[in-house]
């Protein structure tokens, strides 16, 4: 009995190693020898179970050693087989998978993540990009009044969009060599986190002609006669762009446009051109109704073979003068309660010179590639910025809110309920900051990262959704009730257009974020699908053969990685509290992504509900890398490891549930044993603790270098009539008399006093005169801070426009006979 137990201690226990540290095949065949010697030399057993695993290593070191004897037995059935699972791709799915790069999620997929490689990400502005934002961002911010915007103009107003075009808004990704202002992105995303909290429909205007639109698709496709004719131009705002893609027949997959062109030849000014006579129908485009400029996605034939031997030719892209005959804008839509300029546009028989197509005719039918690869950068910048400021405005004003207003005599924020809510508030903030930092840091080290893109879009956009209702319900009555004074409610209204816009986020969780991480990311399978599709047989097994040896080694790494891992919690490495969970919740992913692969194969993209489950293990891991990258960026300071530590213990417990929800959608042998290797000691991850949220919570309560970092980048107004200015107000001079008001509580328990009225407690010497006209001053702050708007019959039937901000639309708020009931 011990020597069979030494013998599987060997056999298991040499496996474990060499697949730990991802052995080459000469190293495993030199194993398997070593191990035979131990078991001949420390093992008594029966010569003929001695000479039958001898003969079992012998084959095994054959297969490794001798290319020509794997490949007849072992490849070309392996690659056969594999032939036969390929799932068929449309030419949108080719060309998605294909487009972008891999970074970070590529180290979290393959199960082995290397940490130096995140520290390297550029982060931070230079002295120009900062000084834009100090200078005619903030007033920007301060021409805008949103109530106005949204309640009067239903549109920006006429000094503001000068303004931007003055301030070159539209021009910010545009290099200084076009007339522009060549910012990173992360100034970029800085400029749209600043305007968001000020107002969407700003926000918005200025972040689509700076994201996927005629300016960047020129930056990267266009002729050198098309950017020095356009880009001057686009970055002055002297052109409006839009970029018009959707269709009523054709939303996620562009494969269903119907919108097309033919080239054909037509006679102008007595000279024939080569060109493209066009018909579309599109909605839902940005900025189309005031647009001089429309980039337009439409499919291109060729029937007479003008420009080619192909007669169809695929998605092209072009741009369009709107002043073109035939060209139909103007009409708008209404998106939800924000007004940013957005409406269909159609085409009737528009022609076109084919020069006229964005890179010229080389670049014809290559639009859907084109397309893909500008959504990357534009998809990681815009809507996770507008999340982020909507996140750090939630918590700037749900904490300052839950701190002023009392009931029942004390703070909001000290109920445990309120307490509850304001650190997923908190705790989903900063998780939400550390993923943007992370991959705009990617973004500006030159990588163009498609799948982390599509996470930071899903998840920060799902998150700013819980916190803004979370934010919601701190607020009650004062949230609801819409007017000047109301900070909430147009960004609550806002999360619907977020959620759907650029991949909308049920698509881009069953189907992208996992579907197209498991091509891009997995070290070996996209080389296995190239291979398989190769015509030349020969080099199809060759290349096979490579391939699949490196995803054998995967494959046992990620076994092994998995076990030891989770045996140890994590401790085999020398890493931190976070690195540490990543790394081991990494190598699990892996194993997870190989069981799924082996046993759906070429029906995962169809097992949408399996895909998302891994797409989340892989986004709450991407998640918490964010949150170790920001906690080392900020010097690993003892007064954040709060903020931390609960990022950490949230995305590890999300992660650890969706492998367990993996586990039991599989076959119930394969679930069982997915369970056992991941988490050999059981369930071991959990959300953080009520001590845990309650010491965020105070971290945000208290002024000081925690809060303001957590709120950094959102525009705080100065004008003392504004809510936001007379809340951030209320809170700091609250705080300041908290002491004073704690003496007057002691005093009344201890009967010193009979009321808390100031003039008693001032009398008894409870306070000084000095603390007793602050508290005075706080009280009024806090009272005409939770105060809410109301309107007269008339304005409610528009013949009166509503008051602007800081007055009050009703009544003066001082003769206001009723508080907000909450």
């Amino acid at each position: 009995m011990n020597e069979w137990l030494i013998l599987l201690t060997l056999l298991i226990g040499g496996a474990l190693l060499l697949a730990y540290i991802n052995a080459s095949g000469m190293l495993w065949a030199i194993g398997l020898i070593v191990i035979l010697i131990l078991i001949s030399v420390l093992v008594d057993i029966a010569v003929i179970c001695l000479v039958l695993i001898g003969l079992l290593v012998g084959l095994l070191v054959a297969l490794i050693l001798f290319d020509s004897l794997r490949k007849t037995y072992i490849t070309q059935r392996i690659l056969s087989l594999f032939q036969s699972q390929i799932p068929t791709m449309s030419s949108t799915e080719q060309e998605a998978l294909e487009a972008g790069d891999t970074g970070w999620e590529g180290e979290l997929f393959r199960g082995q993540p290397h940490w130096n490689k995140l520290k390297a990400y550029k982060l931070g502005l230079t002295d120009k990009e900062k000084a834009f934002i100090a200078g005619p961002v903030e007033a920007l911010c301060a021409l805008t009044n949103d109530w106005q915007i949204t309640h009067e103009l239903n549109d920006l107003s006429p000094e503001t969009w000068q303004f931007i075009k003055d301030n070159k808004f539209f021009g910010v990704i545009i290099p200084e060599q076009f007339g522009g202002l060549g910012f990173s992105a992360q100034c970029h995303a800085a400029v749209i986190s600043k305007l968001a909290s000020r107002s969407i429909t700003l926000a918005v205007t200025v972040m689509v002609p700076n994201s996927l639109g005629p300016g960047q698709l020129l930056l990267e496709y266009g002729t050198e006669a098309q950017r020095n004719k356009y880009l001057p131009r686009l970055a002055s705002g002297a052109e409006i762009p839009c970029f018009a893609l959707t269709s009523p027949e054709a939303g996620s997959d562009a494969t269903g446009m119907v919108d097309s062109g033919i080239v054909c030849k037509q006679w102008i000014g007595g000279e024939e051109v080569l060109g493209i006579r066009l018909n579309w129908d599109k909605r839902y485009i940005t900025l189309s109704p005031i647009a001089t400029l429309l980039g337009l996605a439409f499919k291109l034939y060729d029937p007479e073979h003008l420009i080619g031997d192909k007669e169809d030719i695929g998605i092209t892209l072009a741009l369009i003068p709107t002043d073109t005959e035939g060209v139909q804008i103007g009409r708008r839509h209404m998106p939800g309660a924000v007004p940013f300029q957005n409406g269909p546009t159609q085409g009737v028989d528009v022609f076109i010179p084919v020069d006229w197509i964005i890179g010229g005719t080389d670049y014809a039918g290559k639009g859907w590639r084109m397309l893909v690869e500008c959504l990357s950068e534009g998809r990681g910048v815009s809507l996770p910025a507008l999340s982020v400021a909507s996140a750090k405005l939630s918590t700037h004003v749900s904490t300052a809110y839950a701190r002023v207003r009392q009931q029942f005599h004390n703070p909001i924020a000290k109920f445990e309920g309120v307490e509850e809510v304001l650190a997923r508030i908190v705790g989903k903030t900063y998780l939400m900051q550390g993923a943007n930092q992370l991959t705009l840091g990617m973004l500006d080290s030159g990588i163009t990262p498609s799948v982390a893109t599509a996470i930071v879009k899903y998840h920060l956009t799902e998150m700013m959704r819980d916190v803004i209702n979370d934010a919601m319900d701190i607020h009650g009555g004062k949230g609801i009730m819409l007017g000047s004074s109301n900070y909430l409610m147009r960004i609550y209204q806002a999360i619907p257009i977020s959620i759907t816009v650029e991949g909308a986020n049920i698509l881009t969780r069953n189907m992208i974020i996992f579907g197209q991480g498991a091509m891009r990311c997995h070290p070996c399978l996209m080389d296995e699908i190239k291979a398989a599709n190769d015509k030349d047989e020969s080099k199809a097994l060759d290349s096979f053969d490579k391939s699949l040896g490196r995803h054998v080694r995967h494959f046992m790494g990620s076994f092994s990685r998995a076990f030891l891992l989770g045996l140890t919690y994590g401790y085999l490495g020398k890493w931190e509290k976070g690195q540490r969970v990543i790394s081991r919740l990494a190598a699990a992913l892996s194993l997870s992504t190989e069981m799924a692969l082996i046993l759906v194969g070429g029906q995962l993209k169809r097992r949408e509900r399996l895909s998302a489950r891994l797409g989340d293990v892989l986004s709450y891991l991407y998640l918490a890398s964010g949150a170790v990258l920001q906690f080392e960026r900020n010097g690993c300071l003892e007064e954040e490891r709060p903020l931390y530590d609960w990022s950490i213990d949230y995305c590890a417990y999300h992660a650890q549930e969706a492998l367990y929800a993996l586990a039991q959608n599989l076959p119930w042998f394969a679930g069982i044993t997915l369970k056992r290797i991941c988490f050999p000691l059981g369930r071991c991850f959990h959300l953080p603790t009520d001590k845990q949220d309650r010491t965020l919570v105070n971290l945000a309560l208290a002024p000081g270098p925690i809060r303001n970092a957590l709120v950094e980048g959102i525009y705080i107004p100065e004008d003392e009539e504004e809510a936001i200015r007379q809340l951030s107000t209320a809170f700091e001079i609250s705080v300041a008399c908290e002491a004073a008001e704690r003496k007057i509580s002691r005093a009344l328990k201890e009967k010193r006093i009979s009321t808390n009225k100031l003039d008693e407690a001032v009398a008894a010497q409870v306070i000084t005169q000095e603390e007793a006209e602050r508290i005075k001053q706080a009280r009024e702050l806090c009272m005409q801070v939770i105060q809410v708007d109301d309107f007269s019959a008339e304005e409610f039937s528009g013949h009166e426009k509503a008051l602007m901000p800081g007055k009050n639309n009703g009544q003066n708020k001082k003769e206001s006979k009723g508080e907000s009931h909450e």
